[in-house]
């Protein structure tokens, strides 16, 4: 059974068990490879390298409970030929949120400048929480400070990623997809991914608890 954070001696110690934290450190795999760089041409990613993503496995068959949950941009537009970019990924915007909403021209400027910046941050952040807790050989997390706040931000983007992907963009969307699933057996895709997302929620929230003066 899984133990939240707290601050033991300086360190900030948890328990996890082997599922819990594969499927933590799956999860910020998969946007690790969302935040990083963009391929240039000629490295591209192959197209199986998305086969087993977590989460696709996450949320799969959620569009049948009418959340209309697309795992990717390219399902939410018609497929683009030639030249033309594919859209931009919608859980992109949640984790580097547009700097000027009236003026999109500033807002591409201020990306532009800006982007590559916060990818690297975010990735550096992911990359350090990945390690910290796949080093692990045993239930028990002790992280120095500098890997708890990495794996707190950490944390944050696998949250915005995955509620975006579960259409969770409004303060009462939560409560609405709960009453959604409530009906459902224990097994069901739905009531996993909400479940996955609660899970996440507590732990993050234990490891600010701890890291709090």
């Amino acid at each position: 059974m899984a133990r939240g954070f707290k601050r033991r001696d300086g360190r900030f110690v948890a328990k996890l068990d082997a599922v819990e934290r594969g499927l933590v450190v799956g999860l910020m795999e998969q946007v690790l490879e969302l935040v990083e760089p963009e391929p240039t041409a000629g490295n591209e990613l192959d197209d199986d390298a998305t086969d087993g993503d977590e989460f696709d496995r996450i949320v799969a068959g959620l569009g049948g409970i009418g959340m209309g949950v697309s795992l990717s941009a390219a399902d939410q537009a018609p497929e683009l030929s030639g030249s033309v970019p594919q859209p931009r990924d919608p859980a992109l915007e949640r984790i580097f949120p547009t700097a000027n909403r009236q003026d999109d021209q500033v807002a591409a400027e201020f990306r532009r400048l800006t982007e590559d910046g916060l990818r690297a941050r975010k990735a550096a952040n992911l990359t350090t929480a990945i390690t910290a807790l796949s080093a692990l050989e045993d239930q028990k997390i002790s992280l120095e400070q500098p890997q708890a706040l990495a794996l707190l931000i950490a944390l944050t983007d696998v949250r915005l990623v995955l509620g975006e992907r579960l259409g969770l963009k409004q303060d009462d969307d939560f409560d609405r997809l709960e009453e959604q699933v409530s009906g459902l057996e224990d097994d069901d895709p739905a009531v996993y991914a909400l479940a996955v997302y609660d899970f996440l929620t507590w732990l993050q929230e234990t490891l600010a608890h701890a890291l709090a003066p």
